[in-house]
């Protein structure tokens, strides 16, 4: 089968166009330099358009005693000191200038009469520091940075699948791919490859990201060329997805939610925070929240379906309309439920990756020359607790940061090296899948890994689970060698799925085998047989596929930032 193969030449290649792949290619074009984005799915529809409550810059317009200080010690003292300092005061520091870009370039943030940009309160926050639009921020951040790509003409290739990044001796070169709908091939010759194709939470079964999106496909083409990861487990799971329709089940409700007044029930009724974190109760940080609802569940005070309650209904309905305009607009869609009257059923749900591919703070490089992370696909911020709002300034910080860098590692090369071997194998993969006609249906085999993930390495785990998570694990490895696939009149997602699956493989077993070595509970990640903080595991976990896991000191936390930090409180997690 000769399938058509375009081949294209560019001097910087984003894969991934979400917010975080936009602003890089933003950057590199506005230092007239050529740029190509490719995304796997519609521009306007990227997973950063879902993201809801807000974006965090210590501008101090409602809080003048706020500073970007104060921010990195919340970042860090709530990411249970797992974040790398130098990566956070990057961040931090170059917050407003983030915001100051997208308002340049149209964003409609909400505004104070006197016209200062507006900021609300979000868990974990020592000041009100959410510059939010409505509760559908993300949504206005995508839609201003494509407009901005529209004014530079950036070429964007919207239904283009990348499988392989292209190395040749430790030195990228481009990356191989195949486009959706009509199978044509492409060979992507470019000096610097962005990685910006989001993170793995897809791999559980209740989860905010939607059908074939965040499956670890990052992980995969980082691991694949030469790059390692960094604190896989460490894996946000949101206190509020929504459990039907089945086909929506994990869908967030924001966060904003709380932030406005929301009140969380068990199905006695019991607003259950109080048992928890009875100072901060709703507003506490999201670990917590998702395993008090988790724990509430689990000891039989959940509700039939197995969820507790968030409820707004006794909030203005002023307010639930113009601050929770989505939240009343998803509900009635999905469920016909009015949320000005009824409580929402909710569980926990698995929602951001904070482990992500190994990178340097300064620039975001990998362990392969000329390839770089950003966004869900990189680690470094979080932690081992991401605070809600701090992901959205992070893809501004860093878009504009590795945009830089690789546009300065283009400009250094003498001449682009290419390997006929390395192009040769891309083909090779795909033309093997397309030739399989197995037995096994790949879609069964996704939702295996979905299942394991759900029953071994969820809120809570432990070790037997873990062990046992990768046995299961093994044994559909040995499954995926029987698959069918079979594209269709409709497209080659078949073929997507299948290298769907063999990300979610790779980072579910990289997930489960550094799960297992953190014997130990900090932040989202909780072990019901190590219930306490271990000072010795103060460490990142870097793992690949030839070392297995190890460990990585965490730099120690400029004085500055140390002097503001109050202790990490540990009331309210492992409630025994």
């Amino acid at each position: 089968m000769n399938a058509i193969e375009r081949r294209i030449s560019t001097t910087v290649l984003v894969i991934g166009t979400g917010g975080s792949g936009l602003r890089a290619a933003i950057e590199v074009a506005e230092q007239g330099v050529d740029v190509l984005a490719v995304g796997k799915r519609p521009r306007h529809d990227a997973h950063t358009s879902l993201a809801a409550g807000g974006i965090n810059a210590a501008l101090g317009t409602m809080d003048e005693e706020d500073s970007w200080q104060q921010h990195a010690a919340d970042t860090i003292q709530e990411g249970y000191l797992l974040s790398n300092p130098h990566t956070v005061e990057i961040v931090t520091k170059g917050a407003e200038q983030g915001i100051r870009d997208l308002e340049r370039w149209g964003m409609p943030f909400a505004r104070e009469n006197d016209g200062r940009i507006s900021q609300r309160f979000f868990g974990a926050h020592t000041y009100r520091r959410t510059a939010f639009a409505g509760d559908y921020t993300g949504l206005e951040i995508q839609r201003t940075l494509v407009n901005r790509t529209e004014q530079l003409d950036i070429p964007i290739l919207d239904t283009v699948y990348i499988t392989r990044i292209l190395v040749r001796d430790n030195v990228v070169f481009g990356a191989y791919g195949f486009d959706l709908i009509d199978g044509t091939r492409y060979l992507i010759h470019a000096d610097a490859v962005i990685l910006a194709a989001g993170g793995h939470n897809r791999i559980w079964r209740r989860t905010s990201s939607r059908r074939d999106e965040n499956t670890g496909d990052s992980f995969r083409l980082a691991v694949e060329a030469g790059g390692r990861l960094r604190d896989p487990e460490l894996v946000q799971f949101h206190p509020s997805g929504i459990i039907e329709p089945e086909n929506a089940a994990g869908t967030l409700i924001s966060e904003a939610a709380r932030g406005e007044g929301g009140i969380l029930r068990n199905a006695l009724g019991e607003r259950f925070m109080e048992r928890y974190d009875p100072e901060r109760m709703e507003l506490s940080t999201r670990d917590r929240v998702a395993l008090a609802a988790y724990t509430e569940i689990k000891e039989g005070r959940g509700t039939e379906k197995g969820g507790v309650l968030l409820d707004v209904s006794h909030l203005p309905r002023e307010t639930i309309m113009t601050r929770l305009p989505r939240v009343y607009q998803t509900m009635m869609e999905l469920q016909m439920l009015d949320i000005t009257q009824q409580p929402i059923e909710i569980a926990p749900t698995a929602h951001y990756s904070m482990g992500g591919v190994w990178v340097r703070p300064e620039d975001h490089s990998t362990d392969v020359d000329g390839l770089y992370a950003i966004g869900e696909a990189s680690n470094g911020l979080h932690g081992a607790n991401r605070l809600g709002g701090n992901s959205l300034i992070e893809l501004l910080v860093f878009g504009r940061i590795v945009g830089q860098a690789a546009v300065a590692h283009a400009s250094g090369l003498e001449a682009q090296l290419r390997s006929a071997d390395a192009v040769a194998f891309a083909r090779q993969e795909i033309d093997s899948l397309l030739a399989a006609d197995g037995t096994e249906n790949v879609r069964a085999l996704q939702r295996a890994i979905r299942n394991t993930m759900t029953e071994h390495a969820g809120v809570v785990r432990d070790e037997e689970g873990l062990t046992a998570g990768l046995v299961a694990l093994d044994e559909i490895e040995a499954r995926m060698g029987d698959i069918g696939i079979h594209p269709d009149i409709a497209g080659f997602q078949d073929l997507a799925h299948a290298f769907d699956l063999k990300a979610s493989l790779l980072a579910a077993r990289a997930t489960v085998e550094a799960a297992r070595e953190r014997r130990e509970t900090r932040g989202a990640h909780n072990r019901s047989d190590y219930p306490d903080l271990d000072p010795s595991l103060q460490v990142n976990l870097v793992w690949s596929p030839s070392t297995g896991v190890t460990r990585e000191e965490v730099p120690p936390v400029p004085a500055e930032i140390a002097a503001l930090m109050r202790d990490v409180d540990v009331t309210g997690k492992l409630v025994e």
